[in-house]
């Protein structure tokens, strides 16, 4: 009989200890992840009437009548104001909201009031110059920056462009009616159909260049660069030049310069550091909406657009499951809003309400929720409150 070890007993005894800890931890992730979904997810928590104090999130319609339609406020705030297919959605430090009207050409602005009108835009076309006499092609994107400039992906014109705080509409960068991928000076720069935008706080303004499969980087002086991506459809992650995605579609930022993207063919989420290195933040191979405590082992489907809080969670509104996901600051995943069911019922309970293809979402200062709800013809507002 050969003789133990004990060097060989002390090993095994530290590897059980390491298995048993890790088994402990796991556990515990577990219970906080599914703590901190009960707190936020209203299906887990009882609306009691007859409490003022119970507060959900509560799912309610902004504006639009669910009818596809071109309209207005009218003079003093009433009527009935229409959307045709809006696409994206952004909101300012004032609370006012901006709507990539798709389907009409335009630009709609939404204020805290619930007053509608169009800031920008006519029929389709392309046209810079003051408010209405400004011309669109189914504008995709829009952001907003710090000084109120408005941000647009013009996506049929394969253009980006700017609205001024006075209504003026200019082109920012790219080459109208010229799909391509040259980058260089604003004027001389190609976009093949750019569909997301955002702009970080130092007057970058960065565009998902969806037929390109890149991220494209504006400067402040208007120098277009590549900022993540090859040009060639793939997913790798890994330095932005040789990173790759398939049709990105959404991008937003947030306070610490990451850069987040919805790929929209590979399922993912993906996150660009501030030095341009490219990670999966969500999402696998296979599209799904199966929520996780592990960003990846969740699935995604056909994710749209994005949205980060102050608090480091990230927004994704999956247009063809009618949901709205959330990835949570330590990487869990859950659904957020919505049943998984096209439709247009609002509810107290976020989950329980739905959406029929949301294609894009914003945050407030406040935390609220701004949802393009776009087959529906509505821009969606979640916000957490009594019922």
């Amino acid at each position: 009989m050969r003789p133990v070890d004990a060097n060989v007993l002390l090993k095994d005894e530290a590897l059980g200890v390491e298995v048993v800890m890790k088994k402990i931890v796991g556990a515990l992730v577990l219970l906080i992840v599914a703590a901190l979904l009960s707190c936020s997810n209203p299906a887990n928590s009882q609306v009691n009437s007859a409490s003022p104090h119970t507060r959900s999130w509560v799912v309610s319609t902004l504006a639009g009548t669910g009818i596809a339609g071109y309209q207005d406020s009218t003079v003093g705030g009433g009527g009935q104001p229409q959307f045709n297919g809006p696409e994206g959605v952004a909101v300012d430090p004032a609370g006012n909201v901006y709507v990539a009207d798709q389907n009409n050409h335009r630009i709609r602005k939404i204020t805290p009031e619930g007053v509608v009108s169009t800031l920008a835009g006519s029929t389709e076309g392309f046209v810079d110059g003051a408010g209405t006499s400004a011309r669109f092609n189914n504008p995709a994107g829009v952001a907003v920056d710090s000084s109120g400039n408005v941000y647009v992906a013009d996506y049929g014109n394969h253009l980006i462009r700017k609205i001024t705080p006075q209504g003026f509409v200019s082109t920012l960068a790219g080459t109208a009616h010229k799909p391509g991928r040259t980058r260089g000076e604003s004027t001389s720069a190609q976009f093949n159909n750019p569909h997301g935008v955002a702009t970080d706080s130092r007057g970058n303004v960065y565009v998902a260049d969806y037929r390109n499969h890149m991220i494209r980087k504006i400067t402040p002086e208007g120098f277009v660069s590549n900022f993540a991506g090859t040009g060639t459809a793939g997913h790798v992650d890994g330095p932005g030049t040789r990173a790759q995605f398939n049709k990105p579609r959404g991008v937003a930022t947030d306070s610490r310069g990451n850069v987040y993207v919805s790929d929209e063919h590979n399922h993912r989420v993906r996150k660009i550091t501030p030095e341009g290195v490219v990670d999966t933040l969500a999402g696998i191979d296979t599209a799904g909406s199966l929520d996780h405590n592990t960003g990846l082992s969740a699935q995604l489907y056909y994710p749209n657009g994005v949205a980060t809080d102050s608090w480091g969670n990230v927004y994704v509104a999956e247009h063809r499951q009618h949901r709205i996901r959330k990835i949570w600051s330590m990487g869990a995943v859950s659904t957020f809003a919505g049943t998984g069911t096209a439709g247009n019922e609002n509810h107290i309970s976020a989950t329980s309400a739905q959406f029929n293809h949301p294609t894009g979402v914003a945050t407030d200062s406040r935390g609220n929720i701004y949802v393009a709800d776009h087959d529906n013809h509505r821009i969606r507002k979640i916000e957490y409150k009594a019922p």
